[in-house]
């Protein structure tokens, strides 16, 4: 397996205009469509945090969509974090 086809973990932070306007639908729908299992959380602060898990080129192509322009409401900031997979999902959740 090439390294750049290893399993991760990538959990991101999306802060803008991103409850209530279908981001964790949305950011589901794009995961799903990469492989990747994960969720997509409302956060307390008006985050969203988005974690999938499943090999690396996917989740960054996830990572880019999350930073595009054709997100649902208005992203203004995207943090992101990477580890090794923890497996704790089977599917992608909206939470």
């Amino acid at each position: 397996m090439a390294e750049t086809d290893e399993e991760v973990r990538m959990t991101a932070w999306v802060r803008g205009h991103v409850q209530g306007v279908g981001f964790r639908w949305w950011a589901r729908s794009k995961a799903l469509e990469l492989g990747l299992s994960g969720a997509a959380t409302n956060l307390e602060d008006g985050r969203v945090e988005v974690v999938a898990e499943g090999d690396r080129p996917s989740c960054e192509r996830l990572l880019e969509h999350l930073r595009g322009e054709r997100t649902p409401g208005r992203v203004d900031s995207v943090v992101e974090r990477w580890a090794r997979p923890g497996g704790a999902f089977n599917g992608f959740v909206e939470r």
